[in-house]
């Protein structure tokens, strides 16, 4: 409270806890984050009913598009390691879906638009995705390392995939056969939830007060920095010295 206020009405004022005006601000900044918080755990609520309901058979069937995935080649198939591939395949297989047939993307070249395909690869699991693809010692033997930067900036190993040549793309029709139940009560409140952040701008502040800052958004930072040996080394030197320590043990 302030000084001016009890030499004015004596500390007899203070039982009556008054407050001040930063004070009355300050706590509604805490209701909005209060009130942040309950919808964030609302939300989620909402969102496992909504994928608790269910699916429903579409009939007749709907197609939407075209998907894209990878096949074994006729002749692996035919010989003998057909089923081996085939097992490894189910574990590495990438899907994608396009509207159109032939998975062209428009593309700017000096200037000028142009199409082209688009680019499908197999997974290429880091290392611990690389540990729950539950894979056998001779399937590991098929897989070579390469270190590359990650989406963050930061040095991590991937493992890819030494006989690519063995599988093939092939595309099919996206056909929809069923599609998920609704809730019309769910579907209403989720809906005033949304527009009550993106109206008032709420989003990133609810985001920021449920999970906090992202680690790699203050990589720069030097409490980060110390964690990183590898911190402004050229990916050469970094290769080099993985070399050294691999060649020690």
């Amino acid at each position: 409270m302030d000084t001016k206020i009890i030499k004015q009405y004596g500390e007899d004022i203070l039982c009556y806890r008054l407050r001040t005006a930063r004070q009355k601000k300050r706590m509604q900044y805490k209701d909005l984050e209060k009130q942040l918080i309950q919808l964030g755990k609302e939300q989620k609520i909402l969102y496992q009913q909504r994928r608790n309901l269910g699916w429903e058979p579409l009939t007749p069937a709907v197609q939407k598009g075209w998907k894209r995935f990878f096949v074994l080649r006729e002749d692996v198939a035919r010989s003998y390691q057909g089923e081996f591939f085939e097992n490894i395949l189910n574990k590495i297989n990438t899907y994608d879906w396009s509207h159109r047939k032939d998975f062209r993307i428009r593309k700017r070249r000096f200037g000028r638009k142009k199409y082209e395909i688009k680019e499908q690869r197999l997974i290429e699991p880091n290392a611990e995705e690389f540990k729950k693809l539950d894979l056998n010692e001779k399937e590991k033997n098929l897989f070579h390392e390469e270190w590359r930067y990650d989406f963050a900036g930061s040095i991590r190993r991937y493992f890819v995939f030494n006989e690519p040549w063995r599988f093939q793309l092939r595309v099919r029709p996206n056909m929809i056969t069923k599609v998920r139940e609704r809730n019309e009560t769910t579907e209403t409140r989720i809906k005033a939830i949304d527009n009550y952040l993106v109206k008032n701008d709420l989003e990133w502040t609810q985001l920021k007060l449920t999970r906090g800052s992202c680690k790699w958004r203050h990589r720069d930072f030097e409490k980060y920095n110390e964690a990183d040996p590898f911190k402004d080394w050229p990916l050469k030197r970094i290769l080099d010295n993985i070399k050294e320590e691999s060649s020690k043990e």
